[in-house]
């Protein structure tokens, strides 16, 4: 496993790992590391204990003298075959280089000189600092704005194109020259392009396979999009949502934003049906390589994992065919992915006869313990913990939920599903039970709800139970599928938990982006669709106890340009929801002004939503996930 340090509070953050893994440091670690090698042995000094994640990232290191650490409680420690001495001793050192590992090293540089044996050279990490052009916050290179990076599933390949929307939202929080960096990598991981694009205040984004591979005259490609923003303010975090699509239409597919740094599992991978395949598409987020064997895949708690062996190398794409390793493994069964810190958020894809659907698996927590608080929050936090998932009409979709344990300590899940109409009304209850970790429970709705319940959609809302005993973490997750009854297209997604619209608190929750909780306000992004494929949202208005009476919903329609020409108002019941279709409320000639990058912000300063989007066409095609804010 990689022991990288993805989240350090004190910077803020993952800055060091994502100091480290940008596709243009390793270029430099590269040359930084030849010209270590040719000069002879290296000497160490680690003020800040960087080194650790810099040889993790970067391991073909040159031949190292020896460790020299700053703080005595470092003193005797052994890292990278070297037991760390003190500074104090580079004094004695026979080293040709004294290579500072901290950045802004130069104060430090001088202050050791007059220790060092003549002749001795002194370079320092700086030099594999970006360019000062790409830089947000030049006066502090570990500013996690200087960081503002993702990583992007990209095809334009075997009929299938992909398409990349978001928006300028770091202008909302001051940022007034927006650039952005890509590099996209092929399967094999060897760069196919790297181009820069600026993007005016507010101004929606799109990055399509088709323009790309036009644009560089590239052949047909599955691989990675590497995403920096330079410029930003407010979030270091790239938020995007990305569509797959076929032009004949077998293909729509639609998922969000990778997590930005790795983890060791991943879970909410589904096992395939039988008239199904699996693919996981296992892409390396890092400059070394994935080993035989680092990478594997498990049954949800069967604790018996089973390692890939092939190599992959930096930024490479595999598709991986999860029956090759875990054959004769059906649904509803659910795979752990096992990735030792080689991945960011990864993608899966479902082929079923000629329909393709993508979806992601979400990180599996390592921190979190089983909470005893949680099972007494009724007393003063109504129902608690609430995982919000639409119901599509049921006259043309079918809904299927399926929890999944989402860390590596759940070991119980007690759960039960409440149903609501539309207009905030109760419509059924069904108790699922204590399921253990390796359970084999998906919920077809149909099962549970009477004809004629939700003809016209409504939602769900899955809550913790424990009448039958059971831990909880909060950590609560499912995967929805939904499947048109017609066309036999299907689409999914997950999500978690969390504690919705009241006054009172518990730790983080009800969760604030921006402030202290409780987070009482919604803000929202929705895609406009593309031709014969219009966009879609399922707005739901979840409460643990009983808030306004109905919400206060301003949808804001912007152009390209970011400007906002026209807006709308929808009022949606407590514990209700309601579908929206943006060609419906705003008309297609407003959408048609809007343009292919134009997109609508939802606002509501009364209480937090939760949404689901994705794209219909009138073949049968639709997508669906979860949304995402700023």
């Amino acid at each position: 496993m990689l022991d990288i340090p993805t989240f350090d509070q004190r910077l803020g953050g993952n800055v060091i790992y994502k100091a480290f893994a940008h596709p243009l440091v390793a270029e430099a670690v590269a040359q930084l590391y030849r010209n270590l090698r040719a000069a002879g042995p290296v000497a160490v000094l680690d003020p800040d204990n960087l080194a650790d994640a810099l040889f993790v990232m970067h391991p073909d290191t040159p031949d190292l003298e020896g460790l020299y650490v700053q703080d005595v409680r470092d003193v005797g420690r052994r890292r990278h075959g070297q037991v760390a001495r003190p500074l104090t001793a580079l004094s004695e050192t026979r080293a040709a280089t004294v290579l500072i590992c901290t950045f802004d090293a130069a104060r430090l540089a001088a202050r050791i000189a007059p220790l060092l044996p003549a002749g001795t050279n002194v370079t320092s990490i700086d030099t594999l600092r970006l360019p000062p052009a790409m830089q947000t916050v030049p006066t502090r290179y570990l500013d996690r704005l200087n960081f503002a990076t993702n990583f992007a599933f990209f095809r334009d390949a075997n009929g299938l194109s992909t398409r990349l929307v978001t928006a300028n939202y770091w202008s909302k929080y001051g940022a007034t020259a927006v650039r952005l960096w890509l590099r996209l990598f092929a399967e094999d991981g060897t760069v196919l392009a790297t181009w820069e694009q600026a993007v005016a205040p507010g101004a929606g984004i799109a990055i399509d396979s088709r323009a790309v591979r036009q644009r560089f005259d590239l052949p047909a490609f599955t691989g990675q999009l590497f995403i920096h923003v330079i410029g930003a303010a407010g979030h270091d975090v790239v938020k995007y949502a990305l569509d797959t699509f076929a032009e004949d239409g077998t293909t729509l597919s639609c998922t969000h934003d990778a997590n930005a740094w790795p983890s060791d599992r991943f879970a909410g991978l589904p096992a395939p049906r039988a008239d199904e395949h699996v693919c996981l598409w296992v892409q390396n987020a890092h400059a070394v390589p994935i080993p035989i064997g680092a990478l594997s895949l498990d049954r949800m708690g069967a604790e018996a994992p089973v390692p890939l062996t092939q190599h992959i190398p930096p930024f490479a794409t595999l598709a991986l065919n999860v029956a090759d390793l875990l054959p004769g493994l059906r649904w509803p069964a659910q795979i752990e992915i096992r990735s030792g810190k080689h991945l960011v958020r990864p993608r899966y894809e479902v082929t079923r006869g000629k329909r393709v659907r993508i979806a992601h698996p979400n990180v599996e927590r390592a921190d979190l313990v089983p909470d005893p608080g949680i099972p007494s929050l009724s007393n003063l936090l109504g129902r608690g913990y609430l995982l919000p998932f639409p119901v599509l009409p049921r006259g043309r979709f079918r809904t299927l939920i399926q929890p999944t344990p989402m860390a590596t300590t759940q070991t119980s899940l007690p759960l039960r599903i409440d149903l609501f109409a539309p207009e905030g009304v109760q419509v059924g209850t069904y108790f699922i039970g204590c399921l253990p970790r390796d359970h084999n429970v998906a919920i077809d709705l149909d099962t549970i709800l009477p004809d004629g319940v939700l003809t016209d959609g409504g939602h769900g809302e899955l809550a913790y139970d424990f009448r039958d005993g059971g831990q909880a973490d909060g950590w609560m997750h499912t995967l929805i599928r939904a499947e048109d009854r017609q066309s036999g297209h299907a689409a999914e997604s997950s999500f978690g938990a969390h504690i919705y619209n009241t006054l009172l608190t518990y730790k983080d929750e009800p969760q604030s982006y921006s402030h202290r909780p409780p987070g009482l306000s919604t803000g929202l992004f929705l895609k406009l669709g593309e031709g014969q494929r219009r966009s879609f949202s399922v707005l739901i208005y979840p409460a643990s106890l009983p808030w306004h009476k109905t919400s206060s919903t301003i949808l804001f329609l912007h152009d390209s340009a970011g400007h906002c020409i026209d807006e709308a108002r929808v009022a949606i019941a407590c514990s209700g929801s309601v579908m929206i279709r943006p060609h419906e409320l705003f008309g297609e000639a407003r959408l048609a002004e809007a343009g292919p990058e134009g997109y609508i912000q939802i606002r509501d300063d009364t209480c937090r939503l939760f949404g689901y989007h994705g794209l219909m066409d009138d073949a049968g095609a639709f997508s669906l996930d979860h949304m995402f804010g700023f």
